[in-house]
């Protein structure tokens, strides 16, 4: 009979357990047990994490399936990076191992188990894993190789237990001997493409609002935000991010000079019109060097058919491109494959997805009463629609802004965030928006190096054109001394951001941190030119000044810096360096006086600065006590050069787990 048929499918198998767990039991059953619930609630999320469903956890062991072998090794890659970076301050007597094989092959299947050879091989190579270590099947490899960061030793085809066939195995170099904790993460670098002239490049401009009563702002922003988020994760086309193309809002310039300053080859823009129930769309794609409209069209719909609107255009848009330009494998034949993908997480709840889009808009600013109106906004979004896995996304973008900001506690804001992205995660382990919030917790409040470089890598792995997740990337990239590969992702991300202050500030300043201070100079410029309040683009300046050796210049523009404790930080080292001690004091107690989490670190790196290194090391105990965040940028940060020879600075590194 038809239901009785055996259903089949290709799935790539991981099997681990922990070596010596026999051992551990025998010594301390308690505390073993104890220790493996402790690691497991930590571990066992990233299996969905990177798109996989756990089969079986019995005993120490578990067994996960997944839709893709890169997705299998990138988790296991994960999990032994997590679990190292967890052991380093174990004692040997009860530090736990995982030992993981993982294979790619035919399994049978029902509503929640698989069976099958496919599982038996996986679990032989898993046997045959040295502590730590990772073996893959021949399978996996061809799937794999190329694509990540790593190294392999080939151990021939072996004869495994109760497997009729030899088996060809690698093992995945993902340590080298000279490799500790700070080295764990992969790199994300491997997770994105190359961007040259021949790349598809387009800029989605802000959508005129023509409603009568001119109150739908948010939702015109919102159409136009969405639709450059789904085009940003088709592979192979480059999309201006929204800060860049939402900088010209407002402002009458013509198509080409926009194309020129975003650097793309074609414009989307359009109009929305609202009026009850009803929704008017229009929107016009154009090739910039030949003025021509590729295609134009009209929508007038129920507010309710406003995704597929959006789906209609994206699809359009890929198309109209890949006539062009390939856009990626087949992407004339796979349009609406990409675009359904892209479009994972939304709500199709109208009000929620509202509610949504007003939260976004409030994000986007920078005051306490623009970030309590986006929470309250987005909270409203998730209570309408539980499982709306960008609404907790967002929710978990404006905890993290809110606890930096001041505007909420840091351990309430972050705790938060974590869960808001993960619950993101639950529902669509596929969003890269998801990954990117998760990431941004691990970065910058766990200080889990390793949790962190897997969530950015997969956000950009599955949006290549985010420049925020590039940006996020740097920071955990220099964090652990990757000076080259922090340049490197700052770079992309103007590349990608040409507009953006954030992106021109991180890459001067992390110039500066590498001496290229006439790159620096330029970036941090180009920042303060497109900062119309210049907040924060002063003190940046004055920063690469001080590193210039012109105190003068950097008094002048630390003086006009209106962020409070980043100008008395700044003219606290530029009266010193002018030998103006008095006044030097001066700011630093005004500094004082004013702490803050992050001020911790602004008081610590002028006491660095000036020499002062018992003073420097006292707050930056402090610092890290209070877990500032700006303590990820330590290793790099070029005020604190004078104490990389005290021997309390090595330990310091150490407790960030980034020596």
């Amino acid at each position: 009979m038809a239901e009785d048929k055996v259903k089949r499918r290709l799935a790539a198998i991981l099997a681990a357990d922990i070596a010596g767990y026999s051992r551990l039991m025998g010594k301390n059953e308690a505390a073993t047990v104890r220790d493996l619930k402790g690691h497991q609630s930590v571990v066992l999320p990233l299996v969905g994490e990177f798109g996989g469903r756990i089969i079986d956890t019995a005993g120490d062991g578990i067994l996960a399936e997944f839709p893709s072998a890169l997705g299998a090794v990138e988790c296991a890659i994960g999990i032994q990076n997590l679990m190292a970076a967890r052991n380093q301050d174990v004692p040997d007597s009860r530090r736990m191992q995982f030992r993981m094989g993982i294979n790619l092959g035919d399994v049978i299947h029902d509503e929640t188990r698989i069976y099958g050879d496919g599982i038996n091989v996986a679990a032989r190579l898993e046997n045959i894993a040295e502590p730590g270590g990772i073996c893959v099947s021949s399978k996996v490899y061809d799937e794999i190789v190329g694509k990540l960061a790593l190294s392999y030793r080939d151990l021939g085809e072996l004869e495994l237990k109760n497997i009729a066939r030899r088996v060809r195995v690698y093992v995945l170099n993902i340590f080298t001997d000279s490799q500790d904790a700070s080295d764990l993460p992969v790199s994300p670098t491997n997770a994105i493409g190359v961007i040259d002239d021949k790349t598809p490049s387009i800029a989605i401009l802000p959508f005129a609002d023509m409603s009568k009563d001119g109150g739908n702002e948010y939702f015109a922003d919102g159409l136009a935000e969405e639709l450059l988020n789904v085009l940003s994760r088709i592979p192979g086309l480059r999309v201006a991010s929204r800060t860049s193309a939402f900088s010209f809002k407002g402002k009458n310039v013509d198509i080409p000079t926009i194309a020129k300053k975003l650097n793309v080859a074609n414009i989307l823009e359009g109009s929305v019109r609202t009026s009850g129930k009803r929704v008017r769309v229009s929107a016009q794609l154009i090739r910039v060097a030949t003025d021509s409209h590729l295609w134009s069209n009209t929508y007038d719909r129920d507010l309710e058919d406003i995704f597929a609107v959006q789906d209609d255009i994206a699809k359009i848009v890929v198309k109209e491109l890949a006539a062009a330009l390939p856009i990626g494998p087949a992407c004339s034949d796979s349009t609406a494959i990409k675009v359904e993908t892209a479009t994972l997480g939304r709500s199709h709840n109208l009000e929620a997805y509202r509610l949504y889009l007003q939260g976004r808009y409030f994000t986007n600013r920078f005051t306490r009463e623009d970030g309590t109106k986006g929470l309250e906004c987005l909270l409203g979004a998730v209570e309408l629609d539980a499982d709306f896995a960008l609404g907790w996304a967002g929710l978990s973008r404006i905890y993290t802004n809110l606890a930096n900001d001041g505007f909420m506690p840091l351990d309430e804001g972050y705790e938060k965030s974590r869960s808001a992205a993960r619950r993101a995660l639950e529902l669509e382990p596929a969003l890269p928006e998801g990954h990117a919030s998760l990431g941004r917790v691990q970065l910058f409040y766990d200080w889990d190096w390793a949790s962190a470089g897997a969530s950015f890598r997969r956000a950009l792995e599955l949006a290549p054109g985010n420049a925020d997740v590039a940006r996020h990337a740097a920071v955990l990239s220099a964090a652990l001394g990757r000076s080259d590969e922090a340049l490197m992702l700052c770079r992309r991300a103007v590349l990608l951001d040409p507009l953006s202050v954030a992106a021109h500030g991180d890459l001067g300043m992390w110039c500066v941190n590498a001496g290229l201070l006439e790159e620096a100079e330029t970036a941090l410029r180009t920042a303060h030119e497109l900062n119309p309040q210049k907040r924060i683009t002063y003190g940046y300046l004055g920063l690469v000044q001080i590193a210039q050796g012109k105190p003068d210049e950097a008094l002048a523009n630390f003086d006009n810096e209106s962020m409070e404790a980043l100008r008395f930080f700044g003219l606290a080292m530029a009266h010193h360096d002018l030998g103006q001690q008095a006044q030097s004091d001066t700011a630093m107690t005004e500094l004082r006086e004013k702490v803050s989490v992050d001020s911790l670190y602004f008081i610590a790196a002028v006491y660095a600065y000036r020499g002062e290194a018992d003073s420097a090391f006292e707050w930056l105990e402090r610092a890290f006590e209070k877990r500032a965040p700006s303590l990820v940028t330590l290793k790099l940060d070029f005020l604190f050069r004078r104490l990389h020879q005290d021997p309390r600075w090595p330990i310091l590194l150490q407790k960030l787990k980034v020596a």
